[in-house]
């Protein structure tokens, strides 16, 4: 059995599956310093789900499977085990990550395309995995989709403490294997799935929008870390590499899909994870009432 439920959405003919690698409550204030318990607490919507009744917040890191009737994507691959990360909670995990992919119906070699939204710690840890004593792609018979520009970012950038070994251990080993693609901000994957430039947490990030038969999905990536942002505006992320253009595209996301029937799947929402952004003047929330 999986470690945590395996949650599905049908988008027209596409099927987005959510893999859960973890999901805890509590330990995010170094992602959103802003989110204190006292200034979480009297937001009531994000109970139960997004925030437990103390006020700390409740996050999950997970992939997203995309299944096209040609295709099957994975969106970001977590963390990853085995991995020397200075985040402690994050460094040598030892997890089930593949077998509850497994599970969902997706073996490693059955995977088409990996799309990472952008290259940050907790979004390309399963691009590789730890094979006779070396970094090997974890899905040898996909293509690696990654931004040009985040990546000329990321290749020429010191590294700093959070993604520290990052691109030696999760990034370049599949470039040295051939898998990478680079493509540009608004690249179409296929028929149902396209990037959106969503910039400012990193300067190549992207969420990835899936159209089908007149239904509509967005798999929102960093741009929003958790809800709370929604009511919140001003919350930036620590994490993020330019605050004022993360607020200005959250600003522009929320404004552009509040009170549509575009079906919201945040990489980081806790479970239930998806939903609709809701609207009252200038006061955002978020629906997963549906």
């Amino acid at each position: 059995m999986s470690s945590y439920p395996i949650t599905s959405w049908q988008i027209g003919r596409v099927k987005i599956t959510r893999v859960i690698e973890m999901e805890v409550a509590g330990g995010s204030r170094f992602i959103l310093p802003d989110a204190t318990r006292d200034a979480v607490k009297p937001i009531g919507w994000l109970q139960p789900h997004f925030a437990d009744d103390q006020g700390n917040l409740i996050m999950s890191i997970h992939a997203l499977v995309i299944e096209t009737p040609e295709q099957k994507i994975v969106v970001d691959t977590c963390i990853g085990n085995d991995k020397q990360r200075n985040i402690p909670n994050w460094s040598n995990l030892k997890l089930p990550f593949l077998q509850d992919l497994a599970e969902a119906g997706y073996e490693r070699n059955d995977v088409d395309t990996v799309m990472c939204t952008h290259l940050h710690v907790d979004h390309v840890g399963w691009n590789t995995l730890f094979e006779d004593g070396q970094w090997k792609p974890t899905f040898p018979r996909a293509r690696y989709l990654m931004g040009r520009r985040e990546y000329a970012y990321w290749d020429s950038e010191d590294e700093d403490p959070m993604n520290s070994g990052v691109m030696g251990d999760s990034v370049r080993p599949v470039f040295e294997a051939g898998l990478v693609d680079l493509v540009e901000m608004d690249h179409r994957i296929c028929d149902e799935v396209r990037l959106e430039a969503t910039p400012g947490h990193t300067p190549g990030h992207v969420s990835v929008h899936i159209r089908s038969e007149g239904s509509e999905a967005l798999i929102t990536g960093d741009c929003i870390h958790h809800p709370c942002q929604m009511e919140k505006l001003d919350w930036c992320s620590s994490a993020d590499y330019d605050q004022a253009l993360a607020r200005s595209t959250r600003d522009d996301l929320l404004n552009r899909y509040s009170d549509t029937d575009v079906l919201i799947i945040g990489t980081h929402f806790a479970t239930p994870t998806a939903g609709h952004i809701k609207r009252s003047n200038d006061h955002y929330w978020f629906d997963v009432s549906q």
